[in-house]
């Protein structure tokens, strides 16, 4: 059966009242469409989580810069509702842009903290886009838990330091990149990749995995990282950062033998923008 589609958040309100008043959990699966098998991925870990899930479709403008990819990111919402159907959720929030930034809009939120620096440096409008309006989805429907993908693991980290710092009732839950069998991160934007571009984009996993292995016990990381971002340029990647970073806080590397890291790259092939992430 097909999920309802909502358009309104009065609408999503009644709705996650009327599960409430039933008894029952809420799951959100927050998404910009075009779903892949990692979103799908994020909705099945809902579904074990929750009585109910609600997945949230919307490309926000606040967290795309006037030179990137808004006008062109990919849109399907009718292959996207198909997709909904057949895992079995139970409601698509769908607004559009008035209904989110009503005119007059003109609240920003910004979380400090785990959005400095690394993608934050390269995409300085991003995560104050982002905050505000996971912000105004998790006010919307109140769920029980929110679930997102760790492969905007930065962008998780900010989302879990906004709930906590404002006190929502709202669990976020981190999930395990999905790849392809090669090894490249699902994206929607690796429909932006030629044919060549997506033979070659695996090699950017392929240089986290070797590298991970070799940080923790290196005498000079640095070295080692400046050395894999000019590997990286020699397969015609143009990189942006590779980085290592608190696990947990998202503070720069002060202990490479004992802390929990984690390794993060960003970088262009062609005309498309890849990031990705390991645990070291």
């Amino acid at each position: 059966m097909q999920p309802e589609t909502i358009r309104s958040v009065p609408e999503l309100r009644r709705d996650v009242a009327a599960w409430r008043g039933k008894g029952l959990s809420v799951g959100m699966v927050p998404t910009m469409g075009a779903l892949h098998r990692g979103h799908e991925a994020l909705v099945q870990a809902a579904k074990a989580q929750s009585d109910r899930v609600l997945v949230t479709l919307f490309v926000n403008p606040a967290q795309f810069a006037p030179n990137e990819d808004f006008a062109a990111y990919p849109r399907d919402e009718e292959a996207d509702l198909e997709k909904l159907a057949k895992l079995g959720v139970d409601a698509l929030f769908a607004p559009s842009v008035e209904e989110m930034y009503p005119r007059g809009f003109d609240t920003t939120i910004s979380v400090g903290g785990p959005s400095q620096g690394v993608e934050g440096e390269f995409r300085p409008h991003f995560f104050a886009g982002v905050a505000t309006v996971v912000a105004k989805l998790l006010i919307a429907g109140l769920p029980d838990r929110a679930f997102f993908g760790e492969k905007d693991f930065q962008q998780l980290l900010v989302v879990k330091k906004l709930v906590r710092d404002l006190a929502l009732p709202t669990e976020i839950v981190g999930c395990p990149t999905v790849r392809e069998m090669d090894g490249l991160a699902l994206s929607s934007r690796n429909a932006y990749l030629s044919k060549e571009e997506r033979a070659r984009a695996p090699k950017l996993y392929a240089m986290l995995r070797a590298l991970s292995g070799r940080l923790r016990r290196s005498a000079t990381p640095g070295v080692d990282l400046d050395e894999a971002k000019r590997a990286l340029g020699r397969t015609g990647f143009s990189v942006e950062y590779l980085e290592a970073r608190n696990a947990e806080t998202f503070a720069t590397v002060a202990d490479w033998k004992n802390e929990p890291l984690r390794l993060l790259v960003a970088a262009r092939l062609g005309k498309t923008r890849l990031i990705d992430n390991i645990a070291i």
